[in-house]
């Protein structure tokens, strides 16, 4: 299957200290592909290179084969990125915080209320769409938040702990949505604490720590290292891969 993005050998440091060291990996076209990583492991740091807000000190990165250093500019009408963090404006209504960012990334107006109107529809918030995003639950929230990385139509979608904090049918909204944008050809880099959410969602999973790659593959793969697929969790491999310690 064709890669949608390649990363090679990738190197980031903060003075002396070492955040990724020597990172490589591919994420297929229509694929869901799982990162995860314990506090500190450097999972946000490959998150911030790959989607071009922080430069590597060392190593390559392509996105549907356009190479980082011949320019971002081209890799950033791919990509849509969903911070963990909410980038909303609260006194704005949905569909104003949408159209917002979709004029952001180069949508004429009249092309950011249509697709608005159409992703509002998707992330199952039409309803509310006039209404201040001050006055939504915390898992409403996390759908606009979904929604404004959609706007672009990306074909490589960046969603960092999308259901931190979130309710159960928020939760579930999201799992389905992120299941059709597969169907209907993204691909989708996932990261997410809660081990369930990555053996039910993803089709690869790669495991960071200490800056490096310490596991690779499905999530049989993975659980298949432990010992019988269908009894153990992925969970336990996790914490067998990384320790039991407690990390802040």
């Amino acid at each position: 299957m064709l890669a949608i993005l390649e990363a090679e050998e990738l190197h980031k440091s903060f003075g002396d200290t070492a955040a990724v060291n020597g990172v490589s990996f591919s994420i297929s076209e229509r694929e869901i592909f799982g990162l995860l990583g314990p506090n500190g492991a450097g999972k946000t740091t490959t998150i911030r290179m790959l989607s071009t807000v922080l430069p590597p000190d060392a190593g390559s990165v392509s996105i549907a084969g356009h190479a980082f250093s011949d320019g971002t500019a081209p890799v950033r009408q791919l990509i849509g990125v969903c911070p963990q963090e909410l980038a909303l404006y609260p006194e704005l209504s949905a569909d104003e915080n949408l159209i917002f960012f979709g004029r952001m990334t180069g949508l004429s107006r009249a092309q950011a209320k249509e697709r608005a109107a159409e992703t509002l529809q998707r992330i199952g918030l039409a309803d509310r769409a006039g209404d201040a995003v001050r006055t939504f639950s915390g898992g409403m929230k996390r759908r606009v938040n979904i929604g404004i990385a959609l706007m672009s139509r990306p074909r490589l979608l960046f969603l960092d702990e999308p259901t931190v904090g979130i309710d159960p049918q928020s939760r579930n909204h999201i799992f389905e949505t992120v299941l059709q944008l597969r169907a209907e050809g993204m691909s989708v880099l996932y990261t997410t604490h809660y081990m369930e959410e990555a053996d039910r969602l993803c089709d690869r999973i790669a495991i960071i720590d200490g800056g490096s790659i310490i596991a690779l593959g499905t999530a049989a793969d993975l659980k298949g290292r432990l010992g019988d697929p269908t009894r153990v969790t992925l969970e336990e491999v996790f914490l067998d891969l990384t320790g039991q310690s407690l990390r802040d």
